[in-house]
């Protein structure tokens, strides 16, 4: 009985330190996915995102894959978060000083983790 629940403890201490350690942001939604900074017009599927200046890398984030899940709302809209999580992979940059989020996440991809109404909600993400 004490082996399981120094198992138990040991497991949800790495869930903390895991958790602990994603990044945080704000993720905003675009609806138009081509032509995009990484891979002009193919198209690359849905759970895309495109980076911030400050994830950008000089481009080098292209490709990059990112789990995200929501973590708050930036604004007054109720039930901002949906629960659970999306892995996108960055197609496009999302330039300053006209781009407002860390990750602009596809339409589809926000929609998985956060209400539309929203616009704009707190993040946490992890690169995979």
């Amino acid at each position: 009985m004490a082996k399981a629940a120094a198992i138990l403890l040991l497991a949800a201490l790495l869930g903390l330190v895991s958790a602990s350690l994603a990044d945080q942001g704000t993720a905003t939604y675009y609806t138009v996915y081509t032509p995009s900074a990484c891979y002009g017009f193919q198209d690359e599927g849905t759970m895309i995102a495109a980076a911030s200046d400050g994830l950008w890398d000089g481009g080098a984030a292209c490709g990059r894959m990112y789990t995200v899940s929501c973590a708050g709302g930036t604004n007054a809209t109720p039930n901002p978060c949906k629960g659970g999580s999306v892995t996108v992979k960055i197609v496009d940059r999302c330039p300053s000083p006209g781009c407002q989020a860390t990750l602009d996440l596809s339409q589809e991809a926000f929609n998985a983790i956060g209400n539309l109404d929203a616009g704009k909600i707190l993040i946490n993400y992890n690169q995979v």
